[in-house]
């Protein structure tokens, strides 16, 4: 009986290799940075938003080469909050949200309040506020002039009113399994609901109360849904986009685009489908979303993050107040001396 022992070196470091990646993926110290999705109305949506849901309008970014707007909005900083990324194709004024989207959750202090602003403004109620069935907590639906539908929560003051973004699975345990070894989420609670017949798991990077999560949803006998073409991904930072890329595929995940550098931007980034389909795209959490460094890189498309984080780091407060061109002169400036 012949001894393949190289062989079997060759699998037991492989093996361990790929435990110390899915090990590396719980010590990673990710965060939910913003989600994606599609508007018909860029300046319609940002206004109801900012108006009626209490959002700032954190930025904006036309691309005219490639027929695109961009426009982010949030209750705070990139940099520590979870935001939205809208995006306006041109010539583009409807889309199809599908079923397997759920909502958005934002936690706010009175409801029936919020409702009352809404309503005044001319938006849509498709709930009106009360219990939560089953629950005590307050909640209200709304849906935006897209279609999107936005869950209201009553909670206290918290430092991420942008609290959820809901989705629909065919299979919640084959879910939650992939996001606990791939994503290196926790399961924050799950809550099974046989009278109405559907099931929820909240996953996250940490408690509810203070961040952003993921509220899977499975509706008994569902296996599968139509995505549609509105809502695109969810956007997490990592400290490495080459292991988690090897994580995502040891836990089944499909990658779609290989780590590597992005185009124009010195950051890394990959994205990957869950077992579902959903997408989600990982950036290098070292991108800096300032309002100094955005600044500086909205001067000069050609201007690098990365240099652009050394004013960030370094704190180099002379900048501030400087015209576009003034803190253009000073970048350079800077980073000619710099020791």
């Amino acid at each position: 009986m012949g001894f393949n022992a190289t062989g079997n070196i060759a699998h037991a470091s492989t093996s361990a290799a790929q435990e110390n990646v899915l090990e590396w993926v719980k010590k990673d110290k990710r965060r939910m940075l913003h989600v994606v999705y599609r508007v018909g109305d860029l300046d319609r949506t940002i206004k109801f938003y900012t108006e009626c849901l209490g959002m700032k309008l954190l930025r904006r970014r036309d691309i005219p080469e490639e027929r695109y707007t961009n426009a982010f909005l949030g209750y705070g900083p990139e940099d520590s909050h979870f935001v939205i990324e809208l995006t306006y194709n041109y010539g583009v004024d409807k889309y199809d949200i599908g079923a397997g989207f759920g909502h958005f959750g934002i936690a706010v202090e009175d409801v029936t309040k919020t409702v009352d602003l809404i309503k005044a403004k001319g938006g849509k109620v498709t709930r009106e506020p009360g219990p939560v069935k089953g629950g005590s907590t307050v909640i209200a639906f709304i849906e935006d002039p897209d279609g999107y539908k936005f869950e209201l929560l009553e909670r206290g003051p918290t430092p991420e009113p942008l609290c959820q973004v809901m989705l629909r699975v065919g299979d919640l345990d084959r879910s939650i399994n992939f996001y606990e070894k791939a994503f290196g989420m926790e399961l924050l609670r799950k809550r099974d609901n046989p009278e109405y017949k559907y099931t929820i798991a909240m996953m996250g990077y940490g408690p509810e109360d203070k961040n952003a999560v993921l509220e899977l949803t499975y509706n008994y006998g569902v296996s599968e849904y139509d995505k549609g073409n509105g809502y695109a991904q969810i956007a997490i930072g990592t400290d490495d986009v080459y292991k988690t890329a090897e994580a995502i595929k040891l836990s089944g995940g499909k990658i779609t685009r290989e780590p590597g550098p992005l185009p124009g931007i010195n950051t890394k980034i990959t994205a990957c489908l869950d077992p579902d389909g959903w997408k989600s795209v990982w950036l290098l959490k070292s991108l800096c979303f300032c309002a100094l460094c955005l600044r500086i890189f909205t001067f000069h498309k050609k201007l690098h993050e990365h240099i652009a984080l050394l004013i960030c780091s370094r704190h180099l407060r002379v900048l501030e107040g400087k015209s576009d061109v003034e803190a253009g002169v000073c970048f350079f400036y800077v980073n000619l001396n710099r020791t």
